[in-house]
């Protein structure tokens, strides 16, 4: 899903009462806070009007302000229960509170006792005012300055703080994931962007054909909407919301809803995927830009996402193409690689290691015999017991395999250079080309070798019948300790009828 279409479409929203700008009074005159009721008692900013907060004193001043972090304006007597209660009050509000929004405008009526220069140039504070002069206009002017500083201040905190989450999460879309954990990576974190008490879901369209689809299928969830997972999204709905999925895929096209997203994206794999995120937050402008932001992002994903899917595909060809070339030269089946490679991501996966390297090893064990391509085929496919000189020559290709493998920098490569020159050491030390013993040999290594002893006992061969099951476990008990493993040998002989029916899905 790489391009993503940028135009959105906005559902009706209903109208919707905007919460009052707060403003504490502080004054220990009562007459004072009865005045300044009075004369703002209709002031309005930003379509949005005052909630009057009051307190006589500075401690009461602070204990109200610990309550309402969201005070946009103090008014702030200086001389109160001491003469220097309002300044001591700033310096709590800036250091003891960690307040830097809300704005303080200092009101005076002895501004000998607090000189203007030396106030501001020695207190946090975004205004000086005499009572004297504080007409009713110029105190609603003064309001006003305040509440529009306020209000710029918050939005840049809120930009900050949104741009940051979404930094935080597309990262994690861009790290890498399988793909098919993709939809529920960008479905959390567009959960964790618009609310933890949103629910998310994604439909996938497959083949579209411009049309309205009977079924928007459900592919992935959160956890909260996990009961719509593999049902129809048109039908569980709302009425309204499942008409935004329609509308987003008629127009290709974002909508943004009063409590809803539905975002728009299509692949290069001729399907088109939409994502719901339902019961959020109230949206506001900034939100819906945020979204805009980490939709592009997802977008770009996407498109990596593919890209990289294509490069691992064509690494992958090239991988069976390079296994299927030393095949057909040994006359061995072309599954026995694939049963190799899917038998050594088993045994991984069992031994404890982690999904990668058990992903590696199904993809890097079937390169375990590449070196053969470069032996005769006079000695390759030899019938009979080899001579100890064509023996010498049949053991190169442990090496040769890994000096083929072993110049790339891919990390199934690397990994295949390991197995190629080591799957054929043994347990004890009596194994080449180097003779290591124990976990000195790696464990891919190790992991291959058994897994192709176990798959080669079982098929014909040029120079041998298959073998029978219980000849296959005599022979590996055998070897235990010696040739395999002994955990590795253990966990194959626990695993048995795994092993055996994998071996059943992919027949010579």
């Amino acid at each position: 899903m790489g391009v993503l279409d940028d135009r959105l479409e906005f559902a009706a929203e209903p109208s919707r009462t905007l919460p009052p700008w707060k403003v504490l009074i502080v004054d220990d005159e009562p007459e004072v806070h009865n005045v300044t009721r009075l004369v703002l008692g209709n002031f309005r900013f930003a379509e949005r009007p005052l909630e009057l907060l009051s307190a006589y004193s500075s401690r009461e001043a602070e204990k109200l302000l610990r309550g309402h972090d969201d005070i946009a304006v103090v008014l702030l007597d200086v001389v109160m229960d001491s003469e220097q209660a309002g300044l001591d009050l700033v310096r709590a509000i800036r250091e003891r509170l960690r307040n830097q929004f809300v704005r303080i405008v200092l009101r005076t009526g002895q501004p000998g006792q607090a000189p203007e220069h030396e106030v501001i140039a020695s207190y946090d504070i975004n205004d000086y005012k005499e009572k004297t002069e504080l007409t009713a206009q110029k105190l609603a002017t003064t309001l006003y300055a305040a509440l529009r500083a306020y209000r710029d201040m918050r939005t840049i905190e809120a930009s900050r703080r949104g741009l940051e989450q979404v930094i935080r999460a597309s990262g994690e879309v861009f790290a890498r994931h399988p793909p098919q954990q993709f939809a529920s990576i960008v479905l959390a974190q567009l959960v964790s962007l618009v609310g933890a008490e949103s629910g998310a879901l994604c439909c996938r369209i497959s083949q579209p054909d411009g049309a309205l689809p009977d079924h928007f299928p459900v592919v992935a969830t959160s956890d909260s909407y996990r009961r719509y997972l593999g049902q129809n999204a048109g039908e569980q709905l709302p009425a309204d919301m499942a008409q935004s999925l329609r509308d987003a895929y008629l127009h290709r096209h974002h909508v943004f809803g009063d409590d809803h997203y539905v975002l728009y994206f299509i692949d290069n794999n001729a399907s088109e995927a939409l994502l719901y995120i339902g019961e959020s937050k109230e949206r506001d402008e900034l939100g819906d830009q945020l979204m805009q932001v980490f939709c592009n992002n997802v977008a770009i994903a996407f498109e990596n996402l593919h890209l990289n899917q294509e490069l691992f595909d064509s690494q992958l060809d090239m991988v069976y193409l390079l296994a299927g070339a030393a095949e057909s030269r040994s006359q061995e089946t072309a599954n026995h690689v694939r049963r190799v490679g899917e038998l050594a991501a088993m045994l991984g996966r069992l031994h404890g290691l982690d999904a990668e390297t058990c992903e590696l090893l199904s993809y890097a064990a079937p390169l375990h015999d590449i070196g053969k391509i470069g032996i005769p085929d006079a000695i390759l496919n030899k019938p009979g017991v080899h001579t100890p000189e064509e023996t010498e020559v049949m053991r190169t290709h442990a090496e040769l395999g890994a000096r083929l493998l072993g110049g790339s920098r891919r990390p199934v490569f690397r990994l295949a250079a390991d197995i190629a020159i080591s799957h054929h050491e043994n347990w004890d030390g009596s194994g080449y080309p180097r003779g290591l013993r124990g976990t000195e040999i790696p464990v891919g290594g190790r992991i291959t070798a058994l897994a192709d002893v176990f798959d080669a006992l079982g098929s014909k061969r040029c120079y041998k019948e298959a073998w029978p099951e219980d000849e296959i476990r005599a022979f590996i008990v055998d070897k235990r300790g010696s040739k395999f493993d002994p955990e590795m040998t253990d966990l194959l002989f626990a695993n048995w009828d795994q092993v055996v029916a994998l071996r059943r899905a992919l027949p010579d």
